[in-house]
């Protein structure tokens, strides 16, 4: 493969790469918004595969607060962690994908596209040497996912302690709205912080984040 490559679409790049996943021997690094890596399940399955065959010695996974939304995923990374791999949670989204394989290849995901995002890989070493000292620098700054976990409890104020009340209650905006003294536009900016302060992508979600965290008593 040359220094530098382009490669349009998640089939080729794993076509393109896989021997890459295959010969990994000492270190294997992600940095990720989620779980969804790859938005082919069965390019992540198998990539996944590959690695784990490699006989890998390390293996350290960033992700952003995002990929512990649903428990599924939160068992996915115990998993990992059971398996010897080290995963922290950064403290905000990590834009794009970024992987690094045994110090010597980088793979840059661009932003999602119709036709399939383009992805960058690389083994010019001052590239690889550049993308892994900002890696390495946001490993620094990241939380083990275990103390994560303990200590990701949101704050919430009285006001938003009584939002996600209403939210749980069952009755449309219209309503909640009126009976907690707001008008319908205060009440779905409050309704839209709270999904943002729990990191949420809906408001089930939201709820279901809640209970998890003893904030809806």
């Amino acid at each position: 493969m040359a220094e530098t490559v382009t490669i349009r679409g998640d089939l080729e790049l794993l076509a393109r790469t896989a021997h890459l996943f295959a010969a990994v021997r000492e270190e294997f690094v992600c940095a990720a918004r989620d779980l969804d890596t790859w938005p082919h399940r069965g390019s992540r399955q198998a990539a996944g595969d590959r690695v784990r065959r490699s006989g890998i010695r390390r293996v350290r996974k960033l992700y952003s607060p995002a990929a512990l939304a649903d428990e599924d995923s939160r068992a996915h990374l115990g998993e990992i962690v059971a398996r010897g791999g080290e995963v922290r949670i950064a403290g905000a989204a990590l834009p794009h994908e970024t992987i690094i394989i045994d110090r010597q290849y980088a793979i840059l995901a661009g932003a999602s596209a119709p036709g399939g995002r383009e992805y960058t890989v690389t083994s010019a070493p001052t590239l690889v040497g550049g993308v892994r000292a900002l890696y390495e620098a946001a490993w620094q700054a990241a939380t083990g996912l275990e103390e994560f976990l303990r200590t990701e409890r949101p704050l919430l104020d009285e006001g938003s302690r009584t939002v996600l009340r209403a939210l749980g209650s069952g009755v449309n905006d219209a309503t909640a709205a009126r009976e907690l003294g707001m008008s319908l536009r205060t009440y779905r900016r409050r309704v839209a912080g709270l999904l943002d302060t729990l990191d949420a992508g809906s408001r089930f979600q939201a709820g279901m984040r809640a209970g998890e965290l003893g904030l809806n008593r």
